[in-house]
């Protein structure tokens, strides 16, 4: 598994560096706005990749956004890695305004999963969803002091029982 997240971010680390690679692939001839408030949006995307469904949490019931905004927030987190989701952001609105003429937060569940597939079928695109994707899973497995699972959810949901010692909050600040 860190095989294959090194190479993940060995393939954005290139991607980013690459002259206007992303911005060209998700919006050709536009200058990208800075999306005043992403939240919103990455909570969309997170529930379109795992919505709820009946005996199963979604991204919202493990709070995979509040999980993501730590992530996000972390001081000693890897700053290309968080720029690149933050930048996703720009890139998917203005996709979702060039195909659609409105935000993702507007689109219906099909147009949306329209702009998603769009975005899957690039390499960057596909790099930034996979990306999203992992974390969610993360907030569904981490135990709760890391911000997902309330009262380990994910857990009951796939049956599993957390090992022990679980940490504690001090030794999250660590």
């Amino acid at each position: 598994m860190d095989e294959w997240r090194h190479a993940l971010l060995s393939r954005r680390t290139f991607l980013l560096a690459s002259a206007g690679g992303l911005a060209a692939l998700f919006a050709p001839a536009v200058t990208l706005a800075q999306t005043a408030n992403p939240w919103p949006i990455l909570a969309a995307v997170q529930e379109h990749l795992f919505p709820a469904e009946p005996g199963s949490p979604g991204a919202r019931d493990i709070r995979a956004l509040a999980y993501l905004q730590g992530v996000l927030g972390d001081p000693h987190g890897d700053r290309e890695e968080q720029r690149f989701i933050l930048k996703g952001v720009d890139w998917l609105e203005d996709l979702s305004r060039q195909r659609h003429k409105a935000s993702f937060l507007d689109l219906d569940p099909i147009r949306r999963e329209q702009v998603l597939r769009e975005v899957a079928n690039s390499r960057p695109g596909e790099n930034w969803l996979s990306t999203l994707l992992l974390y969610v899973c993360e907030a569904l497995l981490t135990d709760p002091v890391y911000g997902g699972n309330p009262d380990g959810i994910g857990w009951a949901w796939l049956r599993h029982q957390p090992g022990f010692p679980r940490p504690n909050h001090p030794a999250r600040r660590a």
